[in-house]
């Protein structure tokens, strides 16, 4: 089969043969047809030391057809169009993933490839109203929105929402979310183009973070946030404090800024914020994602979509911060 390899970070992505895999005991060969990128596979390629001769298929994000079964999975499941929660391992704590817990993609071999094996506990029915390149662009983006909006911000209907970073999938996955349950929300971006598309995806304004008085206009406009959802981390996480309301809720669940510092502790306790770290999510909550996907109709945003041979081109869009939206890989014409 073709795949993508990755064998260090002093290596360039290579397009190779490799050994099409075969599923054992209960795990399922999947034919793909869509994969997605996430930053997830720029950190794994940007910061991982070791040398992998042999190469690692990356890649989170997948939707196919069952192709074959191993001896413990139902041969009926051949022929299924499913999608892969790529949220591997999590435990038995709902609260925080266990010591096991990985993701699709590294150290196992990922979607970045024709076939890919994996359990049938991590397979799910591709979604009715989505097309397989849109069910792709779903999962781990999906879970990430949905698992910080809902069981760790407890988000409920007409709150006020501040979203960070608008462009990226978490965190429009975040906005459609918010606004299909009826919360008013807000959004930042370096970019005015993109707070101007994210007014046409319901939102109710936008901040361009790269003008010194944003905060100030975030005030004069909303008055404050009951809930703040971030995926940057970096020098500007200290005015999210100041942002939130008595009582307020931040989530964080990425770094592209880097990391935090400058936090006002006085805000902080005064104001009784929360401050919550999240990741990926349980199969429980991918499930339920699912079902609000389905039930409100919603469709993920793609920003374009790359034939598997050109990966490298998908990559450079997305380190240089330009898409809006998923960024899919077509693995099979």
């Amino acid at each position: 089969m073709k795949a993508v390899l990755f064998k260090g970070k002093h290596h360039s992505l290579s397009i190779e043969e490799t050994k099409k895999p075969k599923p054992v005991k209960d795990q399922v060969l999947i034919k793909l047809q869509y994969a997605a990128l996430n930053h997830r596979d720029l950190w794994v390629m940007q910061e991982q030391t070791q040398e992998f001769p042999n190469g690692i298929i990356l890649g989170s994000d997948g939707c196919g057809v069952i192709e074959d079964v191993g001896e413990d999975a139902d041969s009926l499941l051949i022929g299924a169009e499913v999608i892969i929660n790529p949220s591997l391992e999590w435990g038995p704590n709902p609260m925080v993933q266990g010591d096991n817990f990985k993701i699709l993609g590294f150290p196992d071999n990922g979607t970045f490839a024709e076939y890919v094996v994996i359990s049938k506990k991590y397979i799910f029915e591709k979604p009715e109203n989505l097309s397989m390149e849109e069910s792709a662009a779903v999962p781990l983006s999906g879970l990430t929105a949905y698992r910080a909006l809902f069981s760790k911000a407890r988000f409920r209907a007409k709150e006020k929402v501040l979203i960070t970073g608008i462009g990226g999938a978490a965190a429009l996955w975040a906005l459609q979310f918010a606004v299909a349950y009826q919360g008013r929300v807000y959004v930042t971006s370096g970019s005015d183009e993109k707070l101007a598309k994210a007014k046409t995806l319901g939102a109710a304004g936008g901040f361009n973070y790269k003008e010194a008085d944003w905060i100030e206009k975030a005030k004069k406009e909303a008055g404050g946030f009951d809930i703040i959802i971030d995926s940057a981390g970096g020098d500007q996480f200290s005015k999210l404090i100041d942002l939130a309301l008595p009582g307020g809720r931040i989530v964080n669940f990425g770094r592209t800024a880097g990391n935090i510092d400058g936090i006002v502790t006085k805000q902080l306790y005064w104001k009784q914020i929360s401050i919550l770290g999240t990741t990926m999510g349980t199969r429980d909550e991918f499930m339920s994602m699912i079902d609000f996907i389905e039930s409100r109709n919603l469709k993920p945003i793609i920003d374009k979509t790359y034939p598997l041979d050109q990966i490298k081109e998908g990559f450079a869009r997305m380190e240089q911060g330009a898409q809006f939206g998923k960024i899919v890989l077509q693995i099979k014409k």
